[in-house]
């Protein structure tokens, strides 16, 4: 007969176990929509390539041992490990989310376009302007306490925009239920070889480079 602490194993296990099995590859780095030095003068192609093939493709590579460690432990009924790699999967597979969709927000300067026109009217709605949702969600980035991320987040269960903040590599939806439309990134690592500490240049200057298209396809998607 199993033992209450047997059951609980069991139950804990289970749907780990049904998630693994689904898994068919290891995460691999996405490549950028546009060349290194595509988002210049805003963000340097040496912060990109930096940023891109070294800070991201080192989430990956930890997610990915986090991963496999996680599958052995599950095998094992390990579930101390389990448990204590919680973190490192949620610090590098945090990492690896943010940034794959950091990069697919930004493009180059002559292509960031403008907000569809479903997604204008919510911001309309939600902040009154456009130049508003750019004011409160620069201050709340940039107000950051040491490493983290500012979001335009969708509540689906509220049917609006809002505005949130993470801590470190934090996933948005994971942590906050709101579905992720826009990013900035304020990891020194993003800026600081071109912007130094003025974190506020930094994030007044990325609305230049924002994609519109992406951020108003993520929140047509968002709102079905």
């Amino acid at each position: 007969m199993l033992s209450l602490r047997g059951l609980a194993s069991k139950s804990l296990l289970r749907p780990l176990t049904s998630c693994l099995s689904s898994v068919k590859a290891k995460s691999s780095l996405p490549d950028l929509p546009y060349d290194y030095n595509g988002l210049e003068p805003v963000i340097s192609a040496e912060i990109m390539q930096l940023h891109h093939s070294k800070h991201h493709q080192t989430y990956v590579n930890n997610f990915n041992v986090a991963e496999e460690k996680l599958a052995e432990a599950v095998a094992k009924g390990d579930v101390s490990t389990i448990i204590g790699l919680q973190g490192a999967l949620k610090f590098n597979g945090g990492g690896h989310v943010n940034h794959s969709i950091f990069w697919q927000n930004l493009c180059p300067k002559s292509q960031s376009g403008e907000p569809s026109s479903d997604l204008a009217a919510a911001i309309s709605r939600d902040f009154g302007s456009l130049e508003s949702l750019k004011e409160k969600l620069s201050t709340a980035t940039v107000a950051v306490q040491g490493s983290g991320w500012g979001w335009l987040g969708y509540n689906k269960a509220a049917k609006k925009l809002q505005i949130a903040t993470c801590p470190n590599q934090d996933p948005l939806e994971a942590t906050t239920g709101l579905v992720p439309l826009f990013g900035i990134d304020v990891w020194e690592h993003a800026y600081y070889l071109q912007y130094k500490n003025v974190r506020p240049d930094y994030v007044k200057a990325i609305w230049e480079v924002a994609n519109w298209a992406d951020i108003s396809a993520r929140f047509a998607k968002a709102n079905q």
